[in-house]
């Protein structure tokens, strides 16, 4: 949560003024109302909703109310443009949503978004004003961070907290070596860009931001995509196969990373993560930055993409990171090939005691297939299990002792692929099983193959991002007991999506409509006429049709996997993953499916490598270390002020800047891996622990 907040006072410059100072200006601007179109689009999608949606749910009035909030705090979610009385007399419609949606109605979106649009470009207004103005930097000011804070109940309760938050944006680029005078016409420039966007909003744009706050109420990956949406969403395609590996989105004035390509530059950078906010990109080693706040994302992508070789550099404000100024990455746009997502190995050699340990560990980015080979009937299509069936071949030949399967950071993919990999692990049986919306089991996906391609010790390493597939997986070999899970718990998405056209649908709706002379309305019939010939695009919906579980029956949903041994980590997990969304569905569980399981891992076992665990968590120098930087950066964010004063912003910056360059120290003493293998290995205490816990295992009496 604090992050949250945090990150209003780097990356907003807005101030606030009287509703009446700007008048005039607001005039000027356009009264945004529903096309034609919308209103056929809304009664389609919240049909499908509640008919397939895996959450049977119908909109009533207690429903008419999350609907109402999760739209306003989706245009100001940091309280920061309205004020408490603004609420107030809106609050009216609060229970009247489901009322005006059962009519098809779209009046309350519209005159909510158009009010909001007003007050947010008197605040852009006012912005010249209060840089003129300056502030005193040697002032002992500081800004009170509140988490779950009330909406202000004056302009001038608004002001001044505005007034505090520009004046730490200015600090920040004079963090960054700029001027005050620079500063200043960065944010005079970006203000300007604010008040044009402002002015490019459409009916569109108001459609897609309160369809998803309808959708929402479902789960978080149920969604609605405007025409322009998914039409960015393909340029976002393009530019993750000739780009910088990442796939884009664009939330109010912010672009931010939405997901990683495996194997792009971003990916292999190891500095850029998702939801972390671009705020800045630069052509080449030394070109000059555009700042990109409040830019449209197919602009924002236009200065990203380039050609393959070409240096971009992108400002990136880093989760976990806001009390120093913005990160910096140089990255080389690459054109990303099936080559780079996949499966990496390497024998790692590790010596204990005089005792030499060859220990195999395969990378594994995304569960990945060449779906187009294997349609056409390619006998050797490109597959992760294939990949990995290689790697084990080539490590077994070295000698290979036990394995790691590092998942970290593995976002998913094929389903197929999950299972398959599983099989190369486990005797034959049911691996996943997966329930529909009609709550019947619909699909028992099992590995139907007796051969075990590896039966040796074996580790999974997952954080927070392993999701999906990555979940499938690690889930089965825990349940199966034949490996232990080491690292995070996973992110918790157990739920199956799927992407739906509204063109058809919509078209078909209008064509009952005019058979029984419902629609008198011209518009509609040439818009129905428009969809059949497919000169139109009404965008996609994307809903929640099933849910996983495991063999075992409990499902991923929500509580992921958990590590039989947890690493120690940064954030709150509840701040990430799953579980963090009010509206993730709920974890559950259904029978357990009939499977035999291996045995390997004993409950002596897991206490031995436990005991190992606390041991190194006590005498290792990088682990010790690792917990007190943890320790030192989870108390920061525990606190509730952050200085205005220059002199006091500058030692923290210098404070974290320290902190990094410790996290980078190699321990000199740290002679248990070959001089090939030290510096990466040191560099990943995670994997450097899993390696040791392997070696544990590999100690430990076969039963």
């Amino acid at each position: 949560m604090r992050q949250k907040l945090l990150l209003i006072l780097y990356v907003s410059i807005f101030a606030c003024s009287k509703a009446q100072d700007n008048a005039a200006y607001v005039d000027e601007l356009l009264i945004l109302a529903p096309l034609p179109e919308h209103s056929e689009v809304l009664f389609v999608a919240i049909t499908y909703l509640e008919q397939y949606h895996y959450r049977k749910m119908q909109i009533d009035d207690s429903l008419s109310s999350v609907i109402f909030d999760n739209y306003i705090n989706s245009l100001d979610p940091s309280k920061s443009f309205l004020l408490k009385s603004d609420i107030d007399f809106f609050d009216k419609y609060r229970y009247q949503l489901d009322d005006e949606l059962s009519t098809n109605e779209l009046s309350f979106g519209f005159q909510f978004f158009n009010y909001y649009r007003d007050r947010l470009l008197q605040r852009y207004q006012s912005i010249p004003v209060i840089l003129e103005k300056g502030f005193d930097f040697e002032k002992d000011e500081v800004y009170e961070i509140r988490e779950n804070k009330d909406w202000h109940d004056s302009y001038e309760a608004l002001d001044e907290e505005w007034r505090l938050i520009i004046k730490s944006q200015v600090l920040n680029l004079i963090l960054a070596n700029k001027t005050y005078e620079e500063a200043k016409k960065i944010l005079l420039d970006r203000n300007e860009r604010r008040i044009k966007a402002i002015y490019q909003n459409n009916s569109e744009d108001v459609f897609q931001v309160y369809l998803n706050a309808i959708t929402s109420i479902y789960d978080p990956h149920t969604s609605y995509f405007s025409p322009a949406t998914s039409e960015n969403f393909q340029i976002n395609m393009s530019l993750s196969l000739e780009g910088i590996g990442a796939r884009l989105g664009q939330q109010l004035d912010y672009t931010y990373v939405a997901s990683l390509v495996p194997g792009g530059p971003v990916f292999k950078s190891k500095k850029i993560f998702e939801n972390d906010k671009i705020i800045g990109v630069g052509q080449g080693e030394d070109g000059d930055f555009e700042d990109v706040i409040g830019w449209r994302l197919d602009d924002v992508v236009s200065k990203i993409r380039g050609p393959k070789g070409t240096v971009v550099r992108i400002v990136i404000l880093a989760k976990g990171d806001l009390n120093v100024a913005p990160d910096t990455v140089l990255l080389v746009r690459e054109k990303i090939k099936l080559e780079d997502e996949s499966a990496k190995g390497e024998m790692v050699i590790y010596t204990e005691n005089k005792v030499t340990y060859n220990i195999g560990v395969i990378s594994l980015p995304s569960f990945y297939i060449d779906f187009d080979d294997r349609s056409k009937g390619i006998k050797n299509y490109k597959s992760t299990t294939r990949d990995v069936k290689l790697l084990l071949d080539s490590l077994n030949g070295l000698g290979m002792d036990g394995l790691v399967i590092d998942l970290r950071y593995n976002g998913g993919g094929s389903l197929d692929e999950a299972v398959d990999l599983t099989g190369l692990f486990i005797p034959n049986g049911p691996v996943v099983q997966v329930r529909n919306t009609d709550d019947k089991i619909e699909a028992l996906y099992d590995d139907d193959d007796d051969e075990i391609f590896y039966t040796g010790p074996l580790a999974v390493l997952t954080n927070r991002y392993s999701a999906s597939a990555s979940e499938i997986f690690s889930g089965a070999i825990q349940d199966y007991k034949r490996g232990i899970i080491l690292g995070e718990n996973s992110y918790g998405k157990g739920t199956v999506q799927s992407l739906l056209g509204l063109e058809r649908p919509v078209s078909n709706y209008l064509d009952r409509m005019i058979a029984i002379n419902q629609f008198n309305n011209n518009d509609l019939v040439i818009l129905r006429d428009k969809l059949k010939n497919n000169e139109v695009s009404l965008g996609q919906l994307k809903m929640t049709l099933a849910k996983f579980y495991r063999a075992s029956g409990s499902s991923t949903q929500r509580l992921g996997v958990k590590p039989d041994i947890d690493f120690p980590v940064y954030y709150d997990p509840d701040d990430l993953g799953e579980s963090s969304s009010p509206s993730a569905l709920p974890w559950d569980e259904i029978k357990s499916a009939s499977f035999q399981p291996t045995n390997d891992v004993s409950e002596v076992l897991l206490e031995t490598i436990r005991v190992r665990y606390a041991r190194d968590l006590k005498e290792d120098p990088q682990l010790v270390d690792l917990v007190k930087d943890i320790n030192d950066q989870k108390q920061k964010m525990e606190e509730t002020q952050l200085s205005l004063n220059l002199s006091n912003r500058q030692k923290e910056a210098d404070d974290n800047s320290e902190t990094k360059k410790m996290d980078t120290v190699i321990a000199q003493s740290e002679l248990s891996f070959t001089e090939k293998d030290r510096e990466k290995i040191t560099k990943d205490p995670y994997l450097k622990e899993s390696i040791k816990l392997v070696a544990e295992w590999i100690k430990f009496p076969s039963k």
